[in-house]
């Protein structure tokens, strides 16, 4: 499932030369789904995306069944990733949660703040300073046990309820959130609002802040059509961990006019006619996420899973009719 030559590798100035993907497809992917995915299938994912290379696979999140009952099963499933050579982050929402990952070996883990009042409260039924008053003990004893905690802020850009987010109201929350010693944070454009001069100005501001473009990955969605031109925004500034979901999977159960979040596929096509390294397999990626596509009964809204599952259907078409001659 590839075009032989395509696409041709043009190197930009000034980009970085290799990029870490954080996949989120088994994870933020799945919990929007309407149905249950069986946890065989979950793992059968999980090994299927390190198959195709990449290296950091969000697995699942340890939180009540109750909020997020699509990966209710995370202690049946963690277990049947364990064997992989792959990074398995998991998100942990409260003290709880932490306890039953690190139960099971969990060695990175996530929280998940606001950016905005609005969506803290629906999310988490907290102010954002009272969502970060409980993450704080989660990330003190993580990192007491050598865990690697990644801070998820959502709402960077923009808020369903609450609209534009002032760029000082989001650099105050990375501010606490690496003050309380998160390794990473992950700058989610929920709604899928955000454009390149947007990106650039948070990313901007948050460096003047004294935040190393190193500890920042980037995590949009599409809603608008503008995730590759934002994800190449923030390369231009220097990130290199780009968030992103194989096949286009996912939203936010919590904010309605959330879609899906930039496929896999198509940040691996760009990145590669930039020059830019992954270390990802494109044509068993496509695989997998046409694979995953047969499981949930509907196509992939990733472009290039078209494109090129298109392509190879044409080509095994033409290779059946040669046969046949």
């Amino acid at each position: 499932m590839t075009v032989r030559g395509l696409p041709m590798a043009v190197p930009v100035p000034g980009l970085p030369t290799r990029v870490r993907i954080h996949e989120v497809g088994a994870r933020d992917g799945l919990q929007n789904e309407k149905s249950t995915v069986p946890t065989a299938v979950k793992a059968e994912f999980v090994h299927r995306l390190a198959e195709a290379g990449l290296t950091t696979i969000e697995a699942t999140s340890f939180v009540h069944p109750k909020w997020v009952p699509q990966l209710a099963d995370a202690e049946q499933l963690f277990p049947l990733l364990s064997g992989l050579p792959v990074e398995l982050p998991v998100l942990v929402p409260n003290e709880r949660g932490l306890n039953r990952a690190l139960a099971l070996g969990a060695r990175r883990v996530a929280v998940f703040a606001s950016a905005t009042e609005s969506f803290a409260k629906a999310n988490l039924n907290r102010t954002v300073d009272e969502s970060l008053a409980m993450f704080h003990p989660v990330v003190e004893r993580a990192k007491a046990g050598g865990v690697h905690v990644r801070g998820y802020l959502s709402m960077c850009f923009g808020d369903p309820w609450e609209g534009a987010v002032p760029v000082p109201q989001v650099v105050r929350v990375c501010r606490a959130l690496i003050d309380m010693g998160c390794d990473e944070l992950s700058l989610g454009d929920t709604i899928g609002v955000a454009t390149p001069g947007h990106v650039e100005e948070l990313l901007t501001a948050l460096g003047e802040e004294g935040i190393p473009v190193s500890a920042l990955g980037v995590h949009f969605h599409d809603t608008y059509g503008q995730a590759l031109a934002n994800t190449l925004a923030a390369l231009r500034h220097g990130v290199t961990t780009v968030d992103a979901s194989a096949g286009g999977l996912g939203g936010c159960p919590f904010a309605k006019s959330a879609t899906g979040n930039l496929a896999t596929e198509d940040l691996v096509w760009m990145l590669t006619g930039l020059g830019i390294d992954t270390g990802v397999d494109l044509g068993r990626l496509v695989a997998t996420s046409v694979w995953m596509a047969g499981r949930l009964g509907r196509p992939s809204p990733s472009r290039t899973v078209r494109a090129l599952s298109h392509e190879d259907a044409e080509g095994q078409e033409g290779r059946e009719a040669h046969k046949e001659q």
